[in-house]
C-alpha cells in the first residue's frame, strides 16, 4: 500500500518546447526558492513527463529557466529509479563510452545513435534543499547526462556531427511539429 501520492498526480500537463526554442540552448538558472512554486514545477514536471510517454524531463523543456529536472527510468537491467534533483550538478560521468539509440521530448519521435559514458553521477538537493546524490548505469546514466545537458543549454543534436547531425536535422524538419533551426 503506498503512503505517498503518485508522482505528477496534481500536476498539470504542460507544452514541451520543441527543438529549435532558444529556451533549450539557454543554461538554466539554479533554484533559491524551495517552496510550494517548485514543488508544483516537479508535479508538473511529472505529468508532462508521463503524458509524454518520456523517462525524463528538464524545466527548461517546459519553458521554465530552473535548474530541476524528474526522472522516471530503468537502467539495463530493468531496475526503475524514479525521482527529481534540484540544482543537479553531473560529478561523474565515466567508464566505458556506448553509442545508443537516443531520443527526446523535444525532438519528438527521433532519435540518434549518441555517445555517452556507461556510469553517471549526478548531485544536488530534493525540494527541501537536502542534499541527493543519483548514481546510474546503462540507460539510467544516459538519462542522467541527457537531463544535466538540458539544464546547461544543449540537446542531445548537439553531440552529433556528420552524416548522423545531417540526417536528424533532415527528420526533425519534416516532423509535425513545429520546427526552428537552432
Amino acid at each position: 500500500m503506498r503512503n505517498r501520492p503518485i508522482p505528477g498526480s496534481s500536476g498539470r500537463v504542460r507544452a514541451v518546447r520543441r527543438f529549435g526554442d532558444p529556451v533549450l540552448h539557454t543554461p538554466c538558472q539554479p533554484v533559491t526558492a524551495f517552496d510550494g512554486a517548485l514543488a508544483e514545477l516537479v508535479e508538473d514536471l511529472f505529468a508532462t513527463m508521463y503524458a509524454a510517454d518520456g523517462v525524463g524531463l528538464a524545466a527548461n523543456q517546459i519553458g521554465v529557466d530552473a535548474r530541476v529536472f524528474v526522472y522516471d527510468c530503468p537502467d539495463d537491467e530493468e531496475v526503475r529509479h524514479l525521482g527529481h534533483v534540484v540544482n543537479p550538478r553531473l560529478v561523474e560521468a565515466d567508464g566505458v563510452t556506448v553509442r545508443g539509440p537516443e531520443g527526446c521530448l523535444s525532438l519528438a519521435g527521433l532519435e540518434a545513435g549518441t555517445e555517452r559514458y556507461d556510469h553517471a553521477v549526478v548531485e544536488g538537493t530534493d525540494l527541501t534543499g537536502a542534499p541527493v546524490r543519483v548514481a546510474g548505469t546503462g540507460f539510467f546514466a544516459r538519462c542522467l547526462q541527457h537531463e544535466c545537458d538540458h539544464l546547461d543549454g544543449t540537446v542531445y543534436a548537439d553531440h552529433l556531427t556528420g552524416l548522423r547531425r545531417t540526417r536528424l536535422l533532415r527528420r526533425a524538419r519534416r516532423a509535425p511539429w513545429e520546427w526552428r533551426p537552432a
